[in-house]
């Protein structure tokens, strides 16, 4: 064999040196095909939950304090009103109406054909169908602070919706009530800080 090799202008070394080398491509090409299956699968994988299911927001502001705090890191859920209808008390991320390439957080007060009233300071709701309604509003700390008086009814398709820092918010007190269509979904999760982590945060 090592006569066979000296005539073909090849000895053992040559072997050895080069079938090593073509290991080594073959494996970085397994390995480079491995990370771009791998990127693949995860978009097709993160891309869904995040378009249909949930979505990371991070709070900005004080319009929420003290239930939420700039800085707070929150999950959305993005499917269940697609069963559900909103409810009142559900703090929701929406489309800002007069800007929707901003999103908002606020809890919703009054649901589809009720009248919001805001007067002397309080805020009263009345329902078509179940009279009126007392709101507790326990997480309210400036709860004596508000606007002008308002009165609106809403259509089968609008929500009112306002902070719970009721100074430091705008809402639907200043720029009208919210459409469904522009509703994203409902705080699920809060994961930041983690002193504060929990499911359904604020919600009532």
């Amino acid at each position: 064999m090592g006569r066979m090799n000296e005539e073909n202008g090849l000895n053992k070394e040559d072997f050895d040196t080069k079938a090593p080398k073509e290991a080594e491509k073959v494996s970085f090409k397994e390995m480079l095909w491995d990370t771009v299956k791998f990127a693949l699968i995860s978009l097709i994988i993160v891309l869904p939950i995040r378009t249909f299911i949930a979505q990371p927001f991070l709070v900005h502001g004080a319009s929420m304090n003290p239930t939420f705090a700039d800085g707070d890191y929150l999950i959305v859920d993005q499917i269940s009103y697609r069963f559900n209808k909103p409810e009142r008390g559900d703090v929701i991320i929406f489309k800002y109406p007069k800007n929707p390439s901003k999103y908002f957080i606020k809890r919703i007060i009054g649901l589809p054909e009720e009248t919001v009233t805001i007067k002397n300071r309080t805020v009263s709701v009345y329902s078509p169908f179940y009279g009126q309604i007392n709101l507790a509003e326990e997480y309210i700390i400036n709860k004596d602070i508000l606007p002008r008086n308002i009165e609106v009814t809403l259509t089968d398709d609008e929500y009112f919706v306002m902070g719970d820092n009721r100074p430091a918010s705008s809402d639907s007190r200043e720029w009208g009530p919210l459409s469904k269509s522009f509703i994203t979904g409902k705080v699920f999760v809060r994961l930041l800080p983690i002193t504060d982590i929990g499911i359904n945060p604020g919600q009532q």
